[in-house]
């Protein structure tokens, strides 16, 4: 047994531990999707008594709910790699949402969302090569590029937005 263990390089530990520590936070964000949907989508006590006191309608557990359960399957999915991020990314919207949503309405439970996308960003961060995205590599030309033009496209909408304000209330 100490053959094996002196076997492993330092390397080797820390890409296994990485690879238990990514799996670990996996599973946690996947479990708390997939109950969280059902959950949800049961209206259970808990669920419709938070809802109530944060002030949204009970509708919105149908739509939430109905959006977990297909972040919790697909990231055990093999490949589909872009939808990964959307998982991860819809997880975080989902969690920090939740957080704000519990902060504002001065509910107590608002700390335990934030736990929840810490633990999601973990299992994001720590994936495995295989599950994540290839960046494409740019020129220094077309970083720049890449920078200017979003930011001067952004400057003319926030523009644009204030030009086009409505004035007065909505139609009826």
């Amino acid at each position: 047994m100490a053959h094996l263990r002196d076997a492993w390089s330092p390397g080797q530990r820390l890409r296994s531990l990485r690879t238990v520590a990514y799996w670990i936070f996996t599973l946690l964000v996947a479990f708390e999707m997939m109950a969280g949907g059902i959950w949800d989508l049961l209206r259970i006590e808990y669920v419709r008594v938070v809802l109530a006191h944060l002030g949204y309608p009970m509708y919105l557990l149908t739509i939430i709910g109905v959006w977990k359960i297909p972040c919790a399957i697909v990231l055990f999915l093999p490949g589909f790699l872009r939808l990964k991020e959307w998982a991860y990314a819809g997880a975080v919207f989902n969690y920090t949402g939740a957080a704000a949503s519990h902060f504002l309405a001065g509910y107590a439970g608002g700390g335990s969302p934030l736990v929840l996308a810490a633990i999601t960003l973990a299992s994001w961060r720590l994936r495995p090569p295989a599950r994540q995205l290839a960046a494409p590599e740019a020129s220094a030309d077309q970083r720049a590029v890449q920078w200017v033009v979003p930011i001067l496209i952004l400057i003319v909408l926030f523009i644009l937005s204030i030009v086009f304000l409505p004035k007065g209330p909505p139609p009826a």
